[in-house]
């Protein structure tokens, strides 16, 4: 069979194509399960299921003195936020339950506590145990019980009449993410990551189908230009998967009350170029394969992995091996999570999200342009 002539693409044969396509959509639930259904259950699933916060780390309290000092220490424990305490019998009893992962760490007050901190008769001081298994957890831990002891000191100095102001008063703010919660950029970042699986899923299926069904061979003794076919398989479900976008978006902000201050037109171009990344990567992987079963797995597998470990959204890319920080180069949705989370926690329209545009243009063209070159109008 002889390849027409590469003529410039005609409207009508696109509109024709990608009408074509809308209906495969409709009649197809599996498109419409990816493009909506999915984004909702994942997105629910990271929301809630994936917590950095330490508000309900328990700690159990092992109390062996019945001191002023001791009880003083011991209210000042629970007066804390962001920790459950409770409260042990013996320190066997607590150490089971430290095993046995019910309790995280635990606090011990010395039976001479008390007299130790009154009477001058030595330097008093409490035990921290923790889990070690997790250590981030034993640091939160560590970090709790140090901050109750800070407050303890300042407190025992006032009643002693010592004066202990500071010379220097540090008042601390955080920037972007005011209230700490660790949610207001998970969730953005989660959004990454399903729009990755949602990108890629979505066109790994299409040209495969067509090889599957034996509709190739008809478009390929139409006069229709490659261009034509890239397009018509792409344009459909760009606009299928900006949809799951903006549900994404309604979720994370009704239903999840994750602010947004950013720039909609600016998420609107930062998420048209990461669709051309995952979509062209999807497409690629169907065009290669020409099995649906093949190319679905294959896009989970190249798409999904890489953007949940090395996007950056949970695991801090710097503290990455060297090969695996330059590995993250050519991940879209390192760049595509990274601007959501600007998006998200501030109205600003960076240096970074700029830089972010740039890579995701580039990895746009990289896989459109794969999948252009291993397009044939030939049936071999």
């Amino acid at each position: 069979m002889n390849s027409p002539s590469l003529s410039p693409v005609s409207v009508r044969r696109l509109l024709a194509l990608c009408r074509k396509e809308t209906y495969q959509i409709v009649r197809d639930p599996s498109s419409i399960l990816i493009a909506f259904v999915m984004p909702l259950i994942l997105l629910f699933v990271f929301g809630y299921g994936i917590n950095l916060d330490a508000n309900y780390l328990r700690v159990g309290l092992l109390v062996e003195d019945t001191g002023t000092a001791a009880i003083q220490f011991e209210q000042t424990l629970r007066a804390g936020n962001g920790f459950q305490i409770h409260s042990g019998n013996s320190r066997p009893v607590l150490m089971a339950a430290l095993v046995r992962g019910e309790i995280r760490g635990i606090v011990v007050i010395g039976s001479d506590f008390s007299s130790k901190a009154q009477q001058g008769q030595g330097v008093a001081a409490i035990q921290v145990l923790a889990d070690g298994s997790e250590p981030n957890t034993a640091q939160f831990v560590s970090a709790y019980v140090n901050g109750a002891w800070a407050r303890w000191q300042e407190t025992m100095m006032q009643n002693r009449g010592v004066n202990n102001a500071a010379t220097i008063n540090v008042e601390t703010r955080t920037w972007f993410n005011p209230s700490s919660v660790s949610r207001n950029f998970l969730v953005p970042g989660s959004i990454a990551v399903v729009m990755t699986i949602i990108g890629a899923l979505l066109t790994s299926l299409v040209v495969a189908r067509e090889w599957e069904r034996g509709t190739m061979e008809a478009l390929l003794a139409t006069p229709v230009t490659k261009a034509e076919l890239l397009l018509s398989k792409i344009l459909p479900y760009y606009i299928l998967g900006m949809a799951a976008m903006l549900l994404c978006l309604l979720v994370a902000v009704l239903m999840m009350a994750v602010p947004f201050r950013g720039s909609l037109l600016a998420l609107f171009g930062i998420s048209s170029l990461f669709l051309a990344c995952a979509l062209g990567q999807g497409l690629y992987l169907s065009t290669v394969m020409r099995n649906q079963f093949n190319a679905a797995q294959a896009a989970l597998t190249i798409a999904f992995l890489p953007a949940m470990m090395l996007s950056g959204f949970v695991f801090e890319i710097s503290s990455m091996p060297t090969y695996l920080q330059w590995l993250t180069r050519i991940i879209p949705a390192r760049y595509f999570a990274n601007s959501l989370q600007t998006l998200f926690q501030t109205d600003l329209v960076t240096s970074a999200l700029y830089l972010n545009a740039f890579y995701l243009g580039l990895l746009g063209l990289l896989w459109v342009g794969l999948t252009a070159i291993k397009t044939k109008r030939t049936l071999d």
